[in-house]
C-alpha cells in the first residue's frame, strides 16, 4: 500500500504540470519546485511511526530553497500535534504561501 501513495502523489503532480502547461508557460515552470520527493520521503518515514526519524528527514533538506525550507519546518513543527499526513499537508500549504510570495513579490516591489 505504501507504494500506492507514492504513485498517487507523483501522478497528481505530473497531471497538474500537464494541465498547467496547456494554460501557459510560467506555472508549469514553477510547479516542479513542489516538494514532491520530500512528500514521498516524509510519508515513507512517517509511516514508520517514528517522530525522531521524521524530524531527521526534515532536517536533511534544510539546505535547499526558502520555500522548501518552509515546507520542512512546518512538517517538523506539526508532527507532535497532528498525524504525519496532516503535518505534510500543513507543510505543503506553507510551501505554497512562501513559493507564491517569492514568485509574486518582484511584481509588487
Amino acid at each position: 500500500m505504501d507504494i500506492v501513495w507514492k504513485g498517487v502523489v507523483g501522478g497528481l503532480v505530473t497531471a497538474l504540470i500537464a494541465w498547467a502547461s496547456k494554460r501557459g508557460n510560467v506555472l508549469p515552470g514553477i510547479l516542479p519546485l513542489a516538494p514532491t520527493f520530500a512528500v514521498i520521503a516524509l510519508l515513507a518515514v512517517g509511516s514508520k511511526g517514528n517522530a525522531a526519524g521524521f524530524r531527521e528527514a526534515c532536517l536533511a533538506g534544510v539546505k535547499t530553497i526558502p520555500a522548501y525550507l518552509a515546507f520542512l519546518a512546518a512538517c517538523w513543527l506539526f508532527i507532535d500535534k497532528v498525524d504525519y499526513r496532516l503535518a505534510v499537508a500543513g507543510g505543503i500549504a506553507l510551501w505554497l504561501v512562501v513559493a507564491l510570495a517569492i514568485f509574486l513579490a518582484p511584481r509588487y516591489l
